[in-house]
């Protein structure tokens, strides 16, 4: 699972030159999956699937960082995402049983996208929908 989550990484590592915007190119790819499973008439279960567990796999590893110590963003920003990575799982556990809709994940994703442009007022502004 860590593995394929790495392998992205060091794909989009060798195509970027900083940390923001590694972690904006795979919010990129992966916001686009999911974009294009909610555009599709009848998406294929397996690649909608797929873009859901990518996202799901891509907030974990943010997750773990966040609570690294090694991490030094302020502490109120990390619990905020923290809890905004728990609203994304349990968004994604909906859309997989039908209750909630795979655009809400992308438009998480998309304000997160702003954030690491400098575009966004506030990720507590997120984390607190």
């Amino acid at each position: 699972m860590q593995q394929l989550a790495y392998k992205a990484y060091g794909e989009v590592t060798s195509r970027t030159a900083n940390t923001g915007q590694i972690e904006y190119a795979l919010f990129q790819d992966i916001t686009q999956a999911l974009k294009n499973v909610d555009e599709a008439e009848t998406p294929q279960p397996a690649v909608w699937a797929d873009a859901i567990d990518r996202n799901l796999k891509l907030w974990q590893i943010l997750s773990t960082d966040l609570m690294s110590d090694a991490n030094e963003l302020d502490p109120a920003l990390k619990r905020n995402l923290i809890a905004l990575a728990e609203s994304v799982r349990q968004i994604s556990y909906h859309v997989l049983s039908r209750k909630a809709e795979i655009i809400e994940l992308v438009e998480i994703n998309e304000i997160i996208m702003q954030g690491l442009e400098g575009r966004s007022s506030s990720p507590a502004d997120v984390a607190a929908e």
